[in-house]
């Protein structure tokens, strides 16, 4: 059956995997984002894009916006994207009825974006988490000084905060030292407190993917990072599909279960290269940026959870291609340029960590016939070329 979908955010590659998936089965997808064009509306599988207001910057007028562009497409299915996005529009998801917000209530949802609470609920099954401090406030860092052991991940527990009418987002920083700490802390808006300090795990990043609807397992995915950007830690822009690890699996979906989950979300843990356990980072409860990954491989998340949440569901997912590799094209370019213009001290990466030429060598090995592109498609050029662009307009 062919549906109207709006995808929100079209600016991300999520957002622009979203499109690509659901246009290639037939739906007609319309894109919003906060200007136009944008990477997921330049697709050709887009059958219309539409300006509405930030979800960061007026969260209030782009629920409203949103909620009149599903009117007016009379859309049977709303999924936005981001986290400000998702924050913004299931409060009000009953009111877009007959429309599906394919997504848990909006207390679940807030729930899980809140790492301390995430990290909490861990425990309870098993899943090692880094040792940490939270500090309600910036005044509390005095009452912890003599048990810090650098190096230490900064983080607020939650990515998305609220400043009056407005969002921010915030994201983590590596502290080397107390002198560190404190310039980062000082940069934190009182607003994103609580904050996590916690125990720097150096490995690979590994990410347990899954799809639940009514409690049960729709779909479920892992792949491994080879490279983010910043180098430290961030994004990922290239990546492999490994195996599932069972216990692994099990352990993350009861973690999403204490939520009451319902649709997608990325279990994030960092593999400790010395022990080879893995340690939780936290929970996203909505599509991830390498989601093109797991669609490439096999499971295809976005028409999944369609079907799931329109009432057709389709046999459990688990199946797909270990091996497949993912580039995000100048993602990579842009973590190459970090990685020759400054040092591993500036970038904060970890002792040993590979020299520039290293880099430079591993850059162009991923040229290699294995290794897909996430934005670039000989079907679908305009993301690309709309992406190259605004690469070079910002420098």
């Amino acid at each position: 059956m062919i549906r109207c979908i709006v995808v929100t955010d079209g600016e991300q590659r999520s957002a622009l995997a979203l499109t690509r998936s659901l246009g290639q089965r037939g739906h007609r997808v319309v894109v919003c984002a906060a200007r136009q064009p944008s990477l997921a509306g330049a697709s050709r599988y887009a059958a219309q894009q539409v300006v509405v207001p930030s979800s960061l910057s007026d969260p209030s007028a782009f629920a409203g916006a949103v909620a009149d562009l599903v009117k007016r497409e009379s859309a049977d299915v709303l999924i936005p994207v981001s986290e400000a996005s998702l924050l913004s529009v299931l409060p009000r998801s009953d009111s877009l009825l007959p429309c599906i917000v394919p997504f848990p209530a909006s207390k679940s949802f807030i729930e899980i974006c809140d790492k301390s609470l995430v990290l909490a609920g861990a425990k309870r099954h098993g899943i090692r988490v880094p040792s940490q401090h939270i500090l309600p406030s910036r005044s509390d860092l005095a009452r912890i000084d003599s048990d810090l052991q650098f190096p230490v991940v900064v983080k607020p527990a939650r990515s998305v905060a609220d400043a009056g009418s407005h969002r921010f987002k915030s994201g983590a920083a590596h502290a080397r030292d107390r002198a560190k700490l404190n310039s980062i802390l000082a940069g934190i808006p009182d607003e994103a407190y609580p904050v996590l300090i916690q125990e720097r795990v150096i490995g690979s990043g590994i990410g347990v993917f899954v799809l639940l609807w009514d409690g049960e397992l729709r779909a479920a995915f892992a792949h491994r990072r080879l490279r983010e950007k910043p180098p430290s830690g961030g994004v990922s822009v290239l990546s492999e599909s490994v195996a599932l690890d069972p216990d692994l699996l099990a352990r993350s979906v009861a973690l999403l279960r204490d939520f009451d989950w319902r649709g997608v979300a990325m279990v994030e843990y960092k593999l400790d290269e010395k022990t080879g356990i893995p340690y939780l980072m936290e929970v996203n409860g909505r599509f991830w940026g390498s989601l093109q990954l797991a669609i490439d491989a096999g499971v295809d998340f976005p028409n999944l959870l369609v079907d799931a949440a329109c009432g057709q569901p389709r046999p459990c997912v688990t199946q797909y291609k270990v091996g497949t590799r993912l580039r995000w094209e100048w993602g990579d370019v842009d973590n190459l340029a970090l990685r020759l213009r400054r040092s591993p001290h500036a970038l904060a990466l970890p002792e040993g960590a590979p020299g520039r030429l290293k880099g430079l060598a591993d850059f162009v090995r991923a040229f290699g016939p294995g290794t897909r592109r996430e934005v670039l498609r000989f079907d679908d050029p305009r993301p690309f070329l709309h992406e190259t662009l605004n690469w070079f307009r910002r420098r």
